[in-house]
C-alpha cells in the first residue's frame, strides 16, 4: 500500500522484496524473528495478501518480557507530567496520521471506512483521555481515630502501576481495542507487552511507531506478533508479568484464567446480547437500533445485539419494519463510503456464521432475508420464528444475523435472557420506565441499555462481562484503577493527643 512508502514508516518495514514484511518492537527497536519466519495477513475483501508479518517463537516472548520488565522501573519513576505529554503527542500524531490508519484497517479487517474512521477518532479520543488520567492517580489519608486500638496512628493510601501488562487484543476493533488497554497502562505507569490478533496486526506496528516517535522510554512498550499457540503460553506463565489485560473468546479467557498464575486479569469474552422488544416501544427507534447492533461490522461484536426477543403482539409489525428498514444496509467493498456491511474476517467465521443458520432452518426457524455467502460475504440475514431448541439462540454468532424469537410477554424475555451463559450486554426498548428499571436491575449483564443498542465506545461507561463473559470492567477511570494497586504506609504518632 502507498501509505506505507512515506518516510515515517520507514523503520517499521524490512527493505526489499515486493510485498511488504513488518518488523516487531522489542526494547525500543525494530527486530525481526528469530527464526526468520513471517506469516501473511490477507484482505477479506478479495483475500489478497497485502503484507507478511513476523511470526514470533519463545525466544522472541522472551526477550519481549526481558524488556518490558526491565523498564518497569523507568516507566514508575517517569513524572506523570511527561507521561501525560507523551500520550498527548501520541494522540496528534494518530491525528495526523489517521488517514494511513484508516486505509490500513479496511485492507486488513475488511471493515467498512465510515465504521473505520470511528475506530481511529475513538483510539485517539482514548489516548487524550488517558493523558489526563494521569494526573488523577489520588489516594487518601485514613485517621484511626474510630479504633481504640488505632487512634495512635493514621495512614497514607496511595495508588501505585502494577508492573508490566500484557495486552492481548482481538481482530475486531485491532486499533480501538488495544489503545484502551494500552494507554491507561502507561497512564498508570506499567510497562507493556502487546500482542495484537494475527488476522489484522499491521495497524498495531503502526501504532508502535507512533509511541516511539512520541518519546515513550525504551522498553516500556513492546509489540509481538505471532500465534497465540506459539507464544501465548510462554508469557501468560511468566512471573515477570503482573497483569494480563484480554479480549477475545470465552475459551481463551477461560484457558488464561486456569494457566496465568497469581496475577491481576481483566478478561472481556463472549457475548450474547438480548433485546428485548416491549409492545409499548417506539418501533421505529428499536428497529433501526436492532438492526445496527446486529450488523455493524458484519455482527463481528462482542457487543452485537445477537437475539431478538419481541412481544408477541407486536412481532408481525415489528418483523415487516425490520424487512424494509434491512434493505438500506448495503453490502459492498468496505472501501465504498456506501458500504455498511462487509466481508467477515475468515473462511472459519463465514462458516460457522453458516453453521448456525443452518442448524435453525433445519429445526423450523423462518428465512426472511439473506442466509447466503459470497466469498466471505454473509449477507445480512433476518431469521424469525427461532426457538431455544436453536443453537444459534444460545452460541455467539459473530456474523449479520439477525435471530427474532417471540415471546409471550416481558417476563419470559427475561427469563429467557437470564437463561444464557453469557452476560456482557443487553438492551430493552419500552416507553414504560419501571420495566425500564426493573430490566435494567433483573438482567444479568455488565451493562444494560435502554432504549438504545449496546456500544461500548470510549469507555465513558464503564463495561465488562459477568458470568461467563468476563471479569473486571474496562473504561476511562475504571481502567486505571484495574491497573494500579493499593499501597498503604501506616505512621504512628510519637506524642499523645
Amino acid at each position: 500500500m502507498a501509505v506505507w512508502s512515506k518516510s515515517f514508516w520507514r523503520p517499521v518495514i524490512k527493505k526489499g522484496g515486493k510485498i511488504p514484511v513488518f518488523n516487531m518492537f522489542i526494547n525500543g527497536e525494530w527486530v525481526g524473528s528469530a527464526s526468520s519466519e513471517t506469516f501473511d495477513v490477507l484482505n477479506p475483501h478479495d483475500q489478497s495478501v497485502i503484507a507478511k508479518v513476523q511470526k514470533a517463537g519463545v525466544y522472541d516472548a522472551r526477550k519481549a518480557l526481558d524488556a518490558a520488565y526491565k523498564a518497569r522501573g523507568s516507566v514508575k519513576n517517569l513524572r506523570a507530567v511527561k507521561r501525560a505529554e507523551i500520550l498527548e503527542k501520541a494522540a496528534d500524531l494518530l491525528e495526523k496520521y489517521k488517514r494511513d490508519f484508516v486505509d490500513t484497517i479496511v485492507a486488513e479487517s475488511g471493515k467498512p471506512i465510515c465504521v473505520t474512521e470511528g475506530e481511529v477518532n475513538a483510539a485517539k479520543e482514548r489516548l487524550y483521555y488517558a493523558s489526563e488520567e494521569c494526573k488523577d492517580l489520588y489516594g487518601e489519608e485514613i485517621t484511626g481515630d474510630l479504633s481504640p486500638h488505632k487512634f495512635d496512628k493514621f495512614a497514607m493510601v496511595i495508588r501505585q502501576p502494577l508492573g508490566v501488562v500484557l495486552a492481548i487484543s482481538p481482530f475486531n476493533y485491532p486499533l480501538h481495542i488495544a489503545v484502551c488497554k494500552i494507554a491507561p497502562a502507561i497512564a498508570a505507569g506499567n510497562s507493556v507487552i502487546c500482542k495484537p490478533s494475527s488476522q489484522d496486526p499491521i495497524c498495531m506496528i503502526m501504532f508502535a511507531r507512533i509511541l516511539e516517535a512520541a518519546g515513550l522510554p525504551k522498553g516500556v512498550f513492546n509489540l509481538i506478533t505471532g500465534t497465540g499457540s506459539d507464544i501465548g503460553d510462554v508469557m501468560i506463565n511468566s512471573e515477570k508479568v503482573n497483569m494480563i489485560s484480554f479480549t477475545g473468546s470465552t475459551a481463551v479467557g477461560q484457558h488464561i484464567a486456569k494457566i496465568c498464575g497469581m496475577k491481576k486479569l481483566h478478561l472481556e469474552l463472549g457475548g450474547k446480547a438480548p433485546a428485548i422488544v416491549l409492545s409499548d416501544c417506539d418501533l421505529d427507534l428499536a428497529v433501526k437500533e436492532v438492526l445496527k447492533g446486529a450488523l455493524t461490522f458484519s455482527g463481528q461484536r462482542c457487543d452485537a445485539i445477537s437475539r431478538v426477543l419481541v412481544e408477541e403482539k407486536i412481532a408481525d409489525k415489528f418483523v415487516k419494519k425490520i424487512m424494509k428498514e434491512i434493505k438500506k444496509w448495503k453490502v459492498g467493498n468496505p472501501k465504498d463510503r456506501k458500504t455498511l456491511v462487509g466481508p467477515l474476517i475468515n473462511e472459519k467465521a463465514v462458516q460457522k456464521v453458516e453453521l448456525l443458520v443452518n442448524d435453525a432452518l433445519e429445526k423450523g426457524a423462518k428465512l426472511l432475508h439473506g442466509g447466503k455467502r459470497k466469498g466471505l460475504y454473509f449477507m445480512p440475514t433476518v431469521l424469525d420464528y427461532v426457538t431455544t431448541k436453536m443453537r444459534i439462540a444460545w452460541e455467539e454468532t459473530f456474523g449479520p444475523v439477525v435471530t427474532i424469537i417471540r415471546v409471550r410477554n416481558y417476563e419470559e424475555a427475561i427469563r429467557i435472557a437470564n437463561e444464557s451463559e453469557y452476560g456482557l450486554d443487553a438492551c430493552i426498548f419500552t416507553k414504560d420506565i419501571d420495566k425500564a428499571l426493573d430490566a435494567g436491575l433483573r438482567l444479568e449483564d455488565g451493562t444494560v441499555s435502554i432504549n438504545a443498542s449496546p456500544s461500548h465506545g470510549l469507555g465513558l461507561f464503564p463495561f465488562g462481562g459477568d458470568k461467563a463473559s468476563g471479569i473486571g470492567r474496562e473504561g476511562i477511570r475504571h481502567s486505571l484503577m484495574e491497573m494500579t494497586k493499593v499501597h498503604t504506609i501506616i505512621f504512628k504518632k510519637n506524642y499523645e493527643p
